[in-house]
């Protein structure tokens, strides 16, 4: 049984060096066209992605060879798991990796968003000393509500639990999770008392677009929102229309439903988002770090490590 690895996106070689030491062969080639990794697929019985590239059923079918497929990251959406599970596919993915980036980074919008940073530091570099028009708000005493309490919401409980914050946290498909950083609620109870709303959830059917006008109208209280999980999951017209009513306080997005110039460019939202003075913005990177860089491939390694065949 063939023991090769195609490798289509930037990986940091320390998985290399450990999946080679456990009787691998890596062919590394990060600038590989999916067309081109589509004709040569079929040679290898793993593949390593990052987001770039989407296992579908025509590669799975493609891929005779293949027996494992591990994902530089932690999100799977980019992947037919259900078709992978048909075909006996071993799926790998590495939230334990990036989950402290994450979580870091959700505090950072939130602080800032929190606190006017951004807003601060323009008026300044632009001859503005305000002051009362800078003033911001405390996070110690606020109720911040966390939906999906996987390695991504846990995370930014725990980087919470210095603040004096009371932390909530819904996940639909877990329970009996509370400890001492976050208390399980219903979602009734994230609505009724959340100062502070951060998404943390899988894009599934379920969750497209379940942040919507619909749902915001809902909470009893002005919001800061934070979403690093994925775009598709808040529908940014309607956070912008939030922000604007003035039921969104703040928004922080490292990710948005299109991602990348010129798509992003060319949305109907586009202009609305960038010249509100109370949405942050970052290009889905909370979770890719010069440290997450590493730990991920680590990670992955480690699990390539109890799979056999």
């Amino acid at each position: 049984m063939k023991k090769n690895i195609l490798i289509v996106d930037d990986i940091h070689p320390i998985f290399i060096e450990q999946a080679e030491a456990l009787g691998y062969t890596c062919d590394y080639q990060p600038l590989i066209k999916a067309a081109e990794a589509l004709e040569i697929i079929g040679q290898y019985a793993g593949l390593v992605i990052r987001s770039k590239f989407n296992v579908d059923r025509n590669v799975i079918d493609t891929a005779t060879q293949l027996r494992f497929v591990c994902r530089a990251g932690a999100g799977m959406d980019n992947i037919d798991e259900v078709y992978a599970a048909q075909k006996n596919l071993f799926l790998i993915n590495a939230p334990e990796g990036n989950m402290d980036a994450v979580g870091e980074h959700a505090v950072g919008l939130l602080l800032s968003l929190m606190n006017n940073f951004r807003n601060a530091d323009m008026e300044i570099r632009n001859g503005i000393w305000d002051r009362e028009g800078s003033r911001g708000y405390e996070l110690k005493g606020k109720t911040v509500g966390i939906i999906g309490y996987g390695f991504m919401g846990s995370s930014f409980a725990r980087k919470l639990s210095g603040f004096g914050v009371n932390v909530i946290a819904y996940d639909k498909y877990k329970t009996g999770f509370s400890d001492q950083f976050a208390r399980e609620v219903s979602m009734e109870e994230i609505v009724k008392h959340s100062d502070v709303l951060s998404i943390h959830v899988p894009l599934t059917k379920e969750t497209d677009g379940f942040i919507n006008e619909e749902y915001l109208f809902h909470f009893k209280k002005s919001i800061f929102f934070i979403n690093t999980s994925r775009g598709k999951t808040a529908k940014v017209r309607a956070v912008i229309d939030a922000v604007k009513k003035g039921k969104i306080l703040g928004a922080g997005l490292d990710v948005l439903e299109v991602e990348k110039f010129p798509a992003l460019s060319e949305q109907e939202w586009f202009d609305d988002l960038k010249q509100s003075g109370k949405v942050l913005l970052t290009p889905h990177v909370a979770g890719w770090t010069f440290d997450s860089y590493r730990k991920i491939s680590e990670v992955m390694a480690q699990k390539l490590s109890i799979f056999s065949y």
